[in-house]
């Protein structure tokens, strides 16, 4: 019977192990997953239970390893690994780089039948949280195509939050937040070619209309370095019901951290729509007051607060 019950925990325990290496790997080298870095936790726990078992089944063997000199040596062994992981030396930090797993995400996007919910958290003392209401118009089983995005003070896009889960079509629908978008992306390209700063390059070829003051780095307005000099920045929406004949909508608000709010309501700024190129040939889109044209677009929404947690 005792037989029997050593087998039956010995291959337990390396069946265990097998699924705690592969999901070891997979957490490695996948994108983080909760629950394949939840199923290694539990095992884990398993794991220790089983080993428990494993050494009083071979108690007596094990007593034997323990007064030998090899002891020493793994013990040794042991506390070196663990104490060069934990230190993380530039070999080690270089192939921990390799990892896919970048940590849980900083944002989540869901979308029910009350509306739509958007947490960004990029650190632990800002938590950036968009609740908006739906309106009678909106439908979650033909859901609208919706962007989040910011702008610095110059109104030039510097960081998508959301994107629409249909790139493609989203992108279409979402004029404005597109326009935003491809601008951003020539002056990274054009900075890339020239060597230049990506300041520099909007300074240069007027791309954004920014201004010295202005930076194109989230984190200067998010989690800036210095927090007694921050700079304003807005949160802009675009949403779109698609087939239903209407533009798109677009709500902003502008965020002070300098004048900090915990509670903020988005202001419907218009409806976008594309002007005559400049005179250098660079196409144009424009914000529009809402007039009577525009019905079932603004049923989309009813409300959208804006909730920043700084502590």
């Amino acid at each position: 019977m005792k037989k029997h019950q050593r087998s039956f925990v010995s291959l337990l325990t390396a069946l265990s192990f097998v699924v705690l290496a592969v999901t070891g790997v997979l957490a490695f080298v996948r994108p983080f997953s909760i629950g394949v870095v939840g199923l290694h936790a539990l095992m884990g726990f398993v794991f220790v239970g089983l080993i428990a078992f494993h050494v009083a089944n071979n108690l007596k063997h094990l007593s034997r390893y323990v007064r030998s000199k090899v002891l020493w040596l793994t013990l040794a062994i042991t506390s070196g690994l663990t104490g060069l992981f934990l230190w993380q030396p530039d070999p080690i930090q270089s192939v921990l780089a390799l990892s896919q797993n970048l940590g849980p995400a900083t944002d989540q996007f869901e979308m029910n039948d009350d509306g739509l919910v958007y947490q960004y958290s990029p650190a632990d003392h800002y938590k950036m949280a968009l609740t908006i209401r739906a309106g009678k118009a909106f439908d979650v089983k033909t859901p609208p195509h919706v962007a989040i995005w910011l702008e610095n003070a110059s109104f030039y896009h510097i960081k998508t939050l959301h994107e629409p889960r249909d790139l493609k079509a989203g992108r279409a629908a979402l004029s404005y937040w597109d326009f935003k978008v491809r601008g951003w992306e020539e002056a990274k390209r054009k900075a890339a070619a020239s060597g230049k700063d990506l300041r520099e390059e909007t300074d240069v070829d007027g791309v954004s209309g920014a201004t010295r003051s202005s930076s194109f780095d989230p984190a200067d307005y998010i989690l800036p370095a210095n927090p007694d000099n921050p700079m304003p920045y807005r949160l802009l929406i675009e949403i779109d019901q698609p087939e239903d004949d209407q533009p798109s909508l677009v709500y902003s608000v502008e965020i002070d951290n300098a004048d900090p709010r915990a509670f903020q309501l988005l202001d419907l700024v218009g409806y976008p729509m594309r002007e005559e190129n400049d005179e250098n040939g660079r196409e144009v889109w424009a914000l529009y007051f809402v007039d009577d044209r525009i019905d079932s677009a603004l049923g989309l929404i009813d409300s959208a607060l804006l909730t920043i947690d700084r502590n």
